[in-house]
């Protein structure tokens, strides 16, 4: 059987094959297509389109082409039939006049039956237009011509007359014969059907309301029309009365169904979209046989679905080539080429086990064709995130999309309550939509960012687990003019003596759902509560780790910006408007927790000037904001002097750095104490004191934070121009603006963390080799580089933790920072390292120890000198740079647009040679080679 699929309010059909779209044909004028008509057997199809245009297509030639074209100037396509193996179309009109097209010409064959012709001579009414068209099962020299005010004619072809006129009172939307050619079913627009006898014409044989009940009153309710029907006789059981429609109107949003009439039984099929066209399908395409239907099919406005009516039940059948990609919304891509070879196969079958039952049992009845494979010699997969949670892995190595895999993330969670949560206070329709993703194909290691600011880690796995889902969660609400100084006599943890701090294990630290501030805003809570019991988790991917940002003083988390993940380090960042966190997912620990005004360092490029801080919302803390005020200013002048020293200048002297800080509200925690509240710490875990032999850097933080906040004040910071401003910070700083005036630089701003990516580079120019760095984008164009020190042997990386230490390596671009691309000197792609994949569940083998085992690429492998570096590529929304590390000198520099602006951007390789491709805003696709920059090192 071949399926024709037509698309009623666009100018384009396909054809279905089993690779789903073997034929796409879009006509050039646009017009909607109304009906399509195979010629059988023929290759060669009809299609009438909205513009009263009758198309003739071949099929047979590899891309089908429009042979003949029918236009009709004066009146409007409404219907067309075409016998099975006759050479003359039959086409209705909206003056209810019927044309006869000769196919093989394709011009009209002048015999018109004329609507008054039709009807009797004593009608004065008009009959309306014509709603259907077809041959008699007895004499195919008879058509049966439907008149939508209620006309039914049966008019002779040879004699040129009328045999018979039906006049009913109710308007006619489809008509079906019985396969002897005595009897025909039609289908109105109050809800019925009514069953003619040709033997008595007078009045219908039957009519049937199958959805009105009886009120009552003794009336029968209203029903709406029934669109189509279709009356189809079985050798093995009764009749089959199939239509679309006529369910009552006593229930408002009612779902489109189909109903299913099978002698006695009355089944009806609801859909999850309107219903478009449905045809059944049948043993023998001959109308005056018995038709034997063993499926329908259901067009509907996103989807095709095929009903099984050989089984009782009425199952669906499983559709190989899902229609509909935005079966939710899609509200992120993510695209993956050249992955492991074993990926999709390992994804398909683990999609296929978890796949819905009660599908039909018998193959998939559409066919025809051949199975087409891409030209792609490597393996592609587009991952896609969904408003209600969902995610879905697609094999796109071939000509069409095949869905391998769907992952549902909001069974992480309890099921919100009305009126409760994030979704209940911002008005969030989706609490669970996807916002981005990250994919690590050789790991298998997948992580979700969410838009109730939460992160989900997922392990793959071929086995089934028993697991209870480990929670972390972070306050990232990093506003340092928003905190005021506890007294020297109030007790808070962060203000503890070093030596107090020592390692504990990791737990989670669990919030009250209802936690308030004293002034009755919600603090120190998630967005969502997540599941604490444990839970059966079938094969596939697995949650391993939740991470969620807080709200604090009533002011919800800010969404998350930026995401990367690296399966070797073990480690995970984000980040938003507020500031960075990094997280170590091997132990389940946050080691950075940081405003983005505290990453630079003395390396500041901007110049930040206080203003006077809002006034507070609650007068209930008034006294700890008035004292807060008092010593502003002091604290603001002494910020400004020496708050933003790089932590990778501090001395051995931890103690006069610790009384010296602990007298500003700016400083930040150095080695798990807390010398600063500017930086918010997360809710993760006791701090470590981890003290490496370049001194002291910087740690996850403790749970400890100041009691008072002036809550909801952001008072904020104004960013002017340093005096030895860069051309970057002059672009940055007045790109941005709403006002041309030149105080347009005095505004409010938060900087976000745009771009994350993990890799081998030189943290410090003095570096001789390459050591895990952290390259950080921001909003207003500065890149900021975090050398990270990660323990190497395999239970040290369990235990140790992992230390971070800014190193005031900052460059500036134009425009927020997008991408980064890392070039080994001869200009090759440096991939980032990665862990190979190991199944946590499967069974023990002691002959294969569970270690990790690391995959590293680093770029001083094919170079014979250490020395000689690679190149360093970031992309912002104007602007590309190559740096040369570890000197960090700019080798080369492109304005990329000026009249626009670049949305995405990636370092790609393409034809075995590497560029920067960027997407703009003016829908352009741009590439730059990097060969040339590559040579000039």
């Amino acid at each position: 059987e071949q399926v024709q699929v037509k698309r009623s309010h666009t100018s384009y059909y396909y054809i279905s094959l089993p690779t789903w779209v073997d034929c796409y044909c879009q006509h050039e004028s646009g017009a909607a297509v109304l009906q399509l008509q195979f010629l059988i057997n023929e290759g060669a199809l009809v299609t009438a389109c909205a513009d009263d245009t009758l198309h003739l297509w071949n099929l047979r030639q590899r891309r089908p082409a429009v042979l003949h074209s029918l236009k009709f100037n004066r009146e409007r396509i409404t219907f067309c039939h075409l016998p099975f193996q006759s050479k003359w179309l039959y086409v209705g009109t909206e003056r209810g006049n019927t044309h006869i097209v000769n196919i093989e010409s394709f011009i009209l064959s002048g015999y018109v039956i004329m609507w008054n012709k039709a009807i009797e001579l004593s009608t004065k009414t008009h009959p309306g237009p014509v709603v259907h068209l077809s041959d008699s099962p007895k004499d195919e020299g008879k058509l049966l011509i439907g008149f939508e005010g209620g006309t039914i004619v049966q008019w002779d072809l040879r004699a040129k007359k009328a045999d018979f006129r039906i006049y009913y009172d109710e308007a006619i939307h489809s008509v079906s014969w019985h396969h002897e050619g005595k009897q025909f079913m039609c289908s109105h627009s109050d809800g019925s059907l009514t069953l003619w006898n040709l033997r008595n014409t007078t009045k219908p044989f039957q009519v049937t309301f199958p959805h009105g009940k009886i009120q009552k009153d003794g009336r029968k309710e209203s029903c709406k029309p029934i669109l189509k029907v279709e009356y189809k006789t079985s050798r093995s059981s009764e009749p089959f009365v199939i239509f679309s429609g006529g369910l009552s109107y006593d229930k408002a949003g009612r779902r489109p169904a189909l109903t299913i009439m099978h002698g006695k039984a009355i089944t009806v099929l609801e859909m999850d979209y309107p219903i478009v066209e449905f045809m059944v399908l049948c043993e023998t395409p001959y109308n005056n046989e018995v038709q034997d239907p063993y499926a329908v099919v259901v067009l509907l406005e996103k989807d095709l679905i095929v009903v099984d009516l050989t089984q009782s039940n009425f199952p669906v059948f499983e559709n190989p080539y899902p229609m509909d990609i935005h079966e939710s919304p899609v509200t992120c891509t993510a695209y993956f080429a050249d992955c492991p070879p074993d990926i999709i196969p390992i994804l398909y079958s683990i999609g296929a086990k978890n796949k819905k039952t009660g599908y039909s049992h018998k193959e998939w009845p559409i066919g025809g064709g051949t199975w087409t494979l891409g030209s792609h010699t490597y393996p592609e997969i587009i991952i896609t995130g969904h408003a209600d949670g969902s995610i879905k892995f697609w094999d796109a190595s071939a000509f069409t999309l095949q869905m391998l895999y769907k992952l549902k993330t909001s069974k992480v969670f309890e099921k919100p309550k009305p009126g409760e949560g994030r979704a209940a206070e911002l008005g969030e329709e989706d609490p669970f939509a996807v916002q981005m993703v990250s994919w690590c194909p050789h790991s298998r290691i997948f992580c979700v960012v969410g838009i109730s600011a939460h992160i989900i880690l997922y392990r793959f796995s071929k086995y089934d687990a028993n697991t209870q889902i480990v929670s972390l969660e972070v306050r990232l609400q990093c506003e340092p003019e928003d905190i005021i100084t506890p007294s020297e006599n109030e007790n808070n943890p962060c203000f503890s003596e070093p030596g107090s701090h020592s390692p504990q294990p990791h737990h989670q630290y669990p919030v009250s759902p209802g936690s308030r501030t004293p002034d009755g805003a919600r603090d120190s809570i998630p967005c969502l509560k997540v599941k604490d019991k444990m839970v059966r988790v079938p094969p596939g991917y697995q949650s391993d780790l939740v991470i969620q940002l807080l709200w604090v003083d009533g002011e919800p988390p800010q969404q998350i910006t930026s995401l990367d993940l690296n399966s070797a380090y073990g480690l995970l960042a984000f980040g938003n408007c507020n500031g960075l966190a990094v997280v170590d997912y091997l132990q389940k620990t946050v080691i950075l927790c940081i405003s983005t005004l505290d990453l630079y360092g003395a390396t500041d490029p901007y110049q930040r000037l206080t203003r006077s801080p809002r006034r507070n919302r609650q007068s209930t803390s008034g006294k700890h904001c008035m004292r807060g005020l008092s010593n502003f200013y002091s604290d603001s002048k002494k910020r400004i002097r020496t708050s933003y020293q790089s932590l990778t200048e501090l001395t051995d002297n931890q103690q006069s750095i610790d009384m010296e800080r602990s007298k500003s509200p700016t400083s930040d925690h150095v080695n798990g104490h807390c010398t600063s509240p500017t930086s918010q710490p997360c809710s993760a875990g006791k701090p470590r004191i981890p003290m490496g032999p370049e001194g002291p850097r910087l740690t996850r933080r403790g749970p400890g934070r100041p009691p008072f906040r002036k809550a909801q004040s952001a008072a904020c910071m104004e960013i002017s121009l340093p005096v030895s401003h860069t051309e970057e910070s002059r672009e940055n700083s007045f790109s941005r603006s709403r006002s041309s005036s030149v105080s347009s630089i005095d505004r409010d701003t938060k900087e976000a963390i745009t771009t994350l990516q993990f890799g081998e580079s030189y943290g410090r120019k003095s570096d001789a080799l390459p050591t895990p760095c952290l390259w950080v984008g921001t909003s207003l164009g500065v890149v900021i580089l975090i050398p990270l020190s990660i323990p190497t042997d395999h239970e040290e990386r369990m235990e140790d933790p992992v230390t971070v230490g800014p190193s005031g390596a900052v460059q500036m671009l134009k425009g927020s920072v997008l991408r980064f691309g890392f070039l080994d000197c001869n200009g090759a792609l440096i991939q980032s390292p990665y862990e190979v994949w190991r199944d946590l569940n499967a069974p023990e083998d002691p002959d294969r120890p569970r270690r990790r085992k690391l995959v590293h690429f680093s770029p001083s492998s094919s170079q014979d000198a250490f020395g000689e570096g690679h190149l360093a590529v970031v992309c912002s929304e104007r602007q590309a740079k190559v740096f040369l590390m570890p000197s960090q000198s700019c080798l080369f520099v492109h304005n990329i647009t000026e009249s626009s602006f670049v949305l995405r951007a990636d370092v790609v390789s393409l034809c075995n040679s590497v560029c920067l491709a960027c997407f703009c805003a003016n829908g352009h696709v741009m590439t730059l080679s990097t060969q040339q920059n590559a040579s000039k090192n």
